[in-house]
């Protein structure tokens, strides 16, 4: 297993906090992650998978069993399937606090999590463990891993065509079992079309009106499909920034999938050179990138995007307090520049640093305070910006 980047947060919090909560997609890895870590702590451990009804069993004197592990490491995975535990957890933890009581992996967000238990603030420290992203990779082959995403089945996957059947199962099973599971109940069709869909907006502003015209459904109704969506790591929603009130602002979200490879599947992509020649390409290297730098930004800075009503426009805006840090275009072109709509973003946001991120390896200032450059170079400059 190659390592993972949340690591060294994750055994600091274990030695802080009386539970821990790692939380993210179903197959990003999170059990492997725990069993990492559990070699890394050399404490005597006990592992309970909540799907599986023999572990379950030690659980039904739930109490009991917990208290009698109460000097162990005690990991519950897919904690999502009994929410009923989390008042006693509080309970114990209450009543013997030490770090490292707890370790929970979860499929479902955290505020999906609070809306189906008691709340243990104070109690825990949440991490999200995304699928791979490209600085985890030793190659670094961000080729591959924007097109077949970074769920491990798939991006390790030795061939192309067993990649993307991976991830049309994964689809399947996210769809029928996996939101049921979270409480969302509604037709498979419907929200295999509503997936369908959303390959159209990926990178675009959300219009939740065409979306329940099309489907045929209320929009109170899609606000809480898209909500489960997003709970459930499948879908992101970009905040617009519009701190400068002084101008007429889109505040609207817009919408990416998470995972490239979920995106390129449903869109009916499974090699390089159908991504390249097909319409989303753009829109998908933007999801890509954007991604990858959401996932390696540190607690203290928030992604935006910026957009005027008069076509001012910054894809990617880093934020720190009230203050951009940072500016990022995500573009194809192989001779790319600024718009005059990106030029006078910038100066509404105060010219912060600016970079336009291209799928190659190049690297060159286009003007003061702007650089083009791939990923690999880009990450050479962020850390010393934020």
């Amino acid at each position: 297993m190659y390592p993972r980047s949340i690591e060294p947060s994750l055994l600091q919090r274990l030695n802080a906090f009386p539970v821990v909560g790692i939380t993210g997609p179903r197959q990003a890895g999170k059990t492997t992650l725990a069993k990492s870590i559990v070699k890394q702590l050399g404490r005597k451990t006990v592992y309970l998978d909540l799907e599986l009804p023999s572990d379950l069993n030690h659980l039904h004197n739930a109490e009991f069993f917990l208290k009698e592990n109460e000097e162990n490491l005690v990991i519950l995975d897919e904690v999502q399937r009994k929410p009923e535990l989390f008042p006693l957890l509080r309970s114990l933890v209450d009543q013997h606090r030490v770090p490292g009581r707890f370790l929970i992996l979860g499929s479902a967000s955290p505020e999906l999590l609070r809306q189906s238990s008691e709340t243990l603030a104070g109690r825990i420290s949440y991490l999200e463990l995304t699928p791979f992203h490209v600085k985890e990779l030793p190659d670094g082959d961000f080729k591959k891993n924007w097109l077949r995403g970074g769920f491990p089945p798939a991006l390790f996957a030795t061939e192309e065509v067993m990649a993307f059947q991976w991830l049309q199962d994964f689809v399947i099973t996210f769809i029928e079992r996996d939101l049921p599971q979270f409480g969302l109940t509604a037709p498979s069709q419907t929200l295999r079309t509503l997936l369908q869909m959303l390959t159209g907006t990926h990178a675009n502003l959300l219009n939740q009106s065409a979306i329940a015209n099309s489907l045929d459904l209320t929009i109170p109704t899609i606000k809480r499909y898209l909500s489960y969506l997003e709970n459930a790591y499948f879908i992101r929603f970009l905040q617009p920034w519009y701190a400068n009130v002084g101008k007429r602002l889109v505040k609207t979200p817009k919408v990416y999938f998470r995972d490239s490879g979920v995106l390129h599947q449903l869109a009916g992509i499974s090699n390089s050179n159908q991504l390249l020649g097909n319409q989303i390409a753009g829109a998908s290297w933007e999801g890509y990138v954007l991604q990858q730098i959401i996932a390696n930004l540190p607690s203290s800075i928030l992604p935006y995007f910026y957009r005027t009503k008069d076509g001012s426009e910054i894809d990617l805006v880093l934020v720190r307090g009230n203050k951009p840090v940072l500016a990022v275009e995500i573009k194809m072109s192989a001779s790319p520049s600024l718009s005059k709509g990106n030029r006078l973003a910038l100066s509404d946001l105060g010219n912060p640093p600016a970079f336009i991120v291209l799928p190659h390896n190049v690297d060159y200032p286009l003007e003061e305070k702007v650089r083009v450059c791939g990923l690999e170079y880009f990450w050479k400059y962020i850390d010393s910006i934020l």
